[in-house]
């Protein structure tokens, strides 16, 4: 293993976990970015040497060079480290370093991952097995994104984005869902099957476990496809339609399943927290109770976890109030999460008006899934649509705005849909417009949260 490391992108999300773990494990760890951020901060704090911009000298010393898939060949630390003959590792080629001889339980979906990571997660925690991890997010119950713990478990968020999965070798593979995402990665929905298909290939044939959600169909073909092989499988669902189901009742929440080849069951008599309302938490935490108890943690012991659990940034976060009105940040990037997460919203506040401020991400998403997106904003009263995150894309002719959103949504009958142009134009349209009592909602996997800022006049 190397012992001394540099990373190119480490104030983002994947590559910061990583640096973490890293530290942890007592490896001495720099790295760069474009801007500091908190993260990077953060980071500082726990011992790595932290560069604003990037800079051939400042890979001095390392060993191997770890790169996020945003990082371009001519980067001068990618140059530097190519003429040094220093090892340049993608995410998917270092998580084997990273995770070293652990149990690998790994999450992967097109919606769902990172609450479901961060639930498994908190689950072990509270069985006493301080598992180490990487999420998506920050964890409510810890105030980080990763750590390296002292137990048999490592717990990550399985990126599809870039095959970064297939990087890993989980004992324990779980699929909550399956749409087609990321079309400039994966032009095709058949693209992106065959990359899901490529990560349950790294399970251990016989010793490994296959847990989909068979409330999702193409989620279900995949675990079908890997039961007919003969290979260890379990499904969940809401529908009863899995080895693991779930069933709200008047009394609470009913689960049954399977622990040690026998059938159990147990109802939860408390209401389950905020951080998992709505039918897709549902899902993520059935998922999550199956997975543990696949781990071998006692179904009752996990159930008493989900309680506890406080969610993650960016997943249905209160930020404040302004205007007496709640501020919402949500990581809402994909059709079918936006309509989930609003759906939730509408029971969780029934009686007050929703505002959905939805901050398109990427020119091709946007493009490929535009239908989609104008009819999933239903159960919002009123709808601003902003300038569209670009994140790793140039506009091309032809390409929509959010002019042109605003436009199909008004045609999918919403009645108050409007694009409100920047961030700050969108903040003061919600401080003229928005009264007491009504809750917005922030729709953004780009830096639309900055709203939250401009309300509060910084």
């Amino acid at each position: 293993m190397y012992q001394q490391v540099h990373i190119v992108g480490i104030g983002g999300a994947g590559m910061s976990a990583i640096a973490r773990v890293l530290l942890g494990r007592g490896i001495r760890v720099s790295g760069s970015d474009r801007s500091l951020n908190p993260v990077t901060a953060a980071l500082e704090s726990l011992g790595a040497v932290i560069y604003q911009g990037h800079a051939a000298a400042q890979i001095e010393g390392a060993e191997a060079l770890l790169i996020s898939s945003a990082i371009k060949d001519d980067n001068p630390e990618v140059v530097a480290a190519r003429s040094a003959g220093v090892p340049i590792l993608k995410r998917r080629e270092a998580l084997p370093l990273v995770m070293g001889d652990k149990t690998q339980i790994a999450v992967a979906g097109t919606h769902g991952k990172t609450t479901t990571t961060a639930l498994i997660t908190h689950l072990l925690r509270e069985a006493g097995r301080d598992p180490s991890y990487i999420v998506g997010s920050v964890m409510g119950n810890t105030g980080d994104n990763a750590r390296a713990g002292s137990g048999d478990a490592f717990v990550i968020e399985a990126d599809e984005y870039d095959t970064m999965f297939w990087g890993l070798t989980p004992t324990i593979a779980l699929i909550t869902n399956l749409e087609h995402d990321h079309p400039d990665m994966f032009p095709t929905m058949t693209d992106m099957i065959h990359a899901f298909e490529g990560f349950i290939e790294r399970i251990p044939e016989y010793d490994g476990v296959l847990i989909t959600c068979a409330d999702s169909p193409e989620a279900l073909a995949l675990a079908q496809k890997r039961r007919a092989s003969g290979q260890p499988t379990l499904t969940y669902s809401l529908e009863g339609k899995g080895n693991w189901n779930l069933v709200e009742t008047s009394e609470g929440v009913l689960i049954s399943g399977m622990e040690n080849g026998q059938e159990i069951e147990a109802l939860i008599h408390a209401a389950l927290p905020p951080s998992l309302a709505g039918r897709h938490n549902l899902q993520n935490a059935l998922g999550a109770v199956a997975a543990v108890v696949a781990y071998g943690i006692p179904l009752q012991t996990a159930l008493t976890g989900l309680g506890t659990f406080r969610g993650t940034e960016r997943r249905m976060q209160v930020l404040g109030t302004f205007r007496e009105a709640v501020l919402i940040s949500d990581y809402g990037h994909h059709p079918t999460a936006i309509h989930a997460t609003l759906e939730a919203l509408r029971r969780l506040y029934p009686q007050s008006k929703i505002w959905a401020v939805w901050q398109p991400h990427t020119f091709s998403r946007t493009r490929e899934l535009g239908g989609a997106f104008a009819h999933a904003f239903g159960d919002a009263d009123h709808v601003l649509i902003t300038d569209i995150y670009p994140a790793r894309e140039r506009f091309q002719p032809g390409d929509p705005d959010g002019a042109n959103m605003a436009a199909q949504t008004q045609a999918a009958g919403h009645p108050d849909a409007r694009h409100s142009g920047d961030l700050s134009q969108t903040a003061a349209l919600l401080q003229t417009e928005v009264g007491p009592g009504e809750v917005v909602i922030l729709f953004s996997a780009g830096d639309a949260p900055h709203i939250w800022d401009l309300l509060q006049g910084q």
